[in-house]
């Protein structure tokens, strides 16, 4: 299919050391044979790809700055057409009047993503794999890159590869049954039906298993800091944030609003938030805190129940530990440079089986190393596995619902003893929504909605 030649500062708008102007499409040689001029009068339509050049930059007859040209010829290319990449000095006017005089040049404004669109509709890359790249731009910890750089290289295509062919074994097998009775086909059973169906099961529910943690570590993870007013929760946050975010005072009731920051713990990003102590006061402004408090802690992936341990629990600590119930929660024992007052069996006890107890001293630096590593044990992201592939946002995730429900009604049928070529509906829906997922067969909505998220010049 031939596309219009269209071009975009692929770099940050703002000033640096370079900016780079991309251009892509049937007529890129041409455009930029226009706009750069190489020194050695060598013609740009001649260079090979994978090649540079040293040269001017013009619009027109008017110099705007030397610079370097770098080709790509179709298909090695990151679009799979022609690419010229014109990199030049990086001051935001300059950039963009090299921008312009592509656009004079014959190159049309590329939307949003859309070089990574061409790539895609080119067969460079999958679906899943285009949305690694905007994942990977946007990363802000390790393991997201990392799991980012896996899904560019096909982890989670190859796991959506590994269903289709398991669902299209069962498929083959129940047509080629109906098709050729008389031949040796092996007669679909019940009981082959419902081993082939439970393992599809099996992969489906593993993938869905592993979204919480890839949502996780792509848009980082909710923590609130909760306890008593005077417990240590600002100085946590500010030891965390590893800078005075919170207002630290021996003033009860002092942070009445929440405070939130984003911070690097363990190579996630924690979304810290700094809530007001739980009391009972008459202070409006602070009751009202209290009731933020209790909204974020119920949405949190995370809490942090911080406690004084140089003190015995209070009642103000109990009022916590209702609201605990059924959260993933690590209660942080506070001021360990300090005789330790706190039960710490008492506490476990109060807290649910699966919560976590660590005890620091938050005017030790170290502490932070000690709750970030908690953190990723106690939701598993320590061992979370980057080239296994998993899915990382909503359209993936209704996608592998939608194909576990139709499994799931296939497997029912099959038990009941429905005829196989019955069965064979759900599971042909099935596996629809899979090649939906892995971009088989997306149509140009999904495609269309996927690209909204991709910055201009990707």
């Amino acid at each position: 299919m031939e596309y219009s030649t269209i071009c975009a500062i692929a770099t940050p708008p703002a000033v640096g050391g370079i900016s780079v102007v991309r251009i892509s499409g049937e007529r890129a040689f041409e455009v930029a044979e226009r706009v750069f001029r190489c020194v050695s009068g060598r013609a740009v339509a001649d260079m090979r790809g994978y090649t540079a050049a040293y040269g001017n930059i013009f619009d027109g007859d008017e110099r705007l700055d030397d610079g370097v040209l770098l080709v790509f010829r179709a298909p090695h290319s990151y679009t799979g057409e022609d690419v010229c990449e014109i990199s030049c000095h990086g001051g935001i006017y300059v950039t963009r009047r090299v921008m312009t005089a592509c656009l004079k040049a014959g190159a049309e404004p590329a939307a949003a993503g859309e070089f990574t669109k061409r790539a895609l509709l080119n067969g460079k890359m999958s679906l899943t794999q285009a949305e690694a790249v905007a994942d990977m731009i946007a990363a802000q910890g390790e393991q997201m890159l990392s799991c980012s750089n896996s899904q560019r290289e096909g982890a989670l295509y190859w796991r959506c590869e590994k269903i289709s062919e398991m669902i299209l074994e069962i498929l083959s097998q129940i047509s080629a049954w109906i098709d050729y009775p008389d031949d040796d086909t092996p007669v679909v059973t019940q009981d082959w039906l419902v081993e082939k169906i439970s393992a599809v099961n099996a992969e489906t529910d593993d993938l869905l298993a592993g979204y919480d943690r890839g949502r996780m570590l792509r848009d980082g993870i909710s923590c609130a800091i909760v306890g008593k007013p005077n417990a240590g929760k600002s100085t946590i946050m500010n030891l965390l944030s590893g800078s005075r975010r919170s207002i630290v005072s021996d003033v009860e009731g002092t942070t009445r609003d929440i405070v939130e920051e984003s911070v690097n713990v363990g190579g996630a990003v924690l979304l810290l938030s700094d809530c007001a102590g739980i009391r009972d006061t008459e202070d409006e402004v602070e009751r009202i805190g209290v009731e933020l408090m209790i909204e974020k802690l119920n949405n949190a992936d995370i809490v942090l129940a911080v406690f004084d341990g140089s003190h015995e629990i209070s009642d103000e600590d109990r009022r916590l530990f209702p609201l605990l119930e059924n959260k993933r929660v690590i209660a942080v024992v506070n001021k360990s440079d300090l005789e330790r007052k706190l039960d710490i069996g008492e506490l476990r006890a109060a807290l649910n089986k699966g919560a976590s107890v660590v005890e620091i001293s938050a005017k030790d630096g170290k502490s932070a190393e000690i709750i970030g590593r908690a953190v990723m044990e106690r939701l598993e992201l320590s061992n979370f596995t980057a080239n296994a592939g998993f899915i990382a946002n909503e359209r993936q995730k209704a996608c592998v619902f939608r194909a576990s429900d139709e499994l799931f009604e296939a497997d029912a049928a099959a038990r009941l003893g429905v005829t196989p070529d019955a069965v064979g509906v759900s599971l042909e829906r099935a596996l629809d929504a899979i090649y939906e997922l892995s971009g088989k067969t997306t149509s140009e909505e999904v495609i269309d909605e996927v690209f909204k998220r991709f910055c201009v010049g990707k």
